[in-house]
């Protein structure tokens, strides 16, 4: 009997519904952490602090519905922006599937499991600060390479 694989790996990005692109967030938060760019050499560095709108024990929007008008630098990720965004984490599943990659094997739609992005170290639970308890002057100092 031939199983039908999943969509994706037979869909590109911009092919999928908006229920199997957003399917595809693993969870982790780590494209709601607060990023500093070198504004003499371009370079994105990524700290342990969050954005205001990330529930730092969940890992997820408190308001993603509204995110994009209640946080003005909040990214809309799509599918025309995905190759365009380089601090989007290796692992992330929407790099990985423009990529031609598969997914981790701790990804909720590969695991079954919205907890193994957590148990296997990937999402920032437990590692992040809010940015409403941190002042932007000690955000150089919260840098991070994970």
């Amino acid at each position: 009997m031939m199983s039908t694989p999943p969509f994706w790996q037979v869909k590109q990005l911009h092919e999928m519904t908006p229920q199997e692109w957003e399917s595809l967030c693993d969870g982790c938060g780590r494209c709601c952490l607060v990023k500093l760019e070198d504004e003499d050499t371009g370079i994105i560095y990524t700290t342990d602090v969050s954005c205001r709108l990330l529930d730092c024990s969940t890992c997820r929007c408190t308001d993603y519905a509204n995110r994009h008008q209640l946080v003005d630098d909040c990214i809309k990720l799509d599918p025309v922006n995905v190759d365009e965004l380089g601090w989007l984490p290796s692992t992330c599943a929407y790099r990985l599937v423009w990529e031609g990659k598969p997914l981790e094997d701790w990804h909720p739609l590969v695991s079954g499991s919205s907890e193994t992005v957590h148990e296997a170290g990937i999402s920032v639970r437990g590692r992040v600060t809010n940015e409403t308890e941190v002042e932007i002057d000690d955000l150089p100092d919260r840098i991070v390479d994970w």
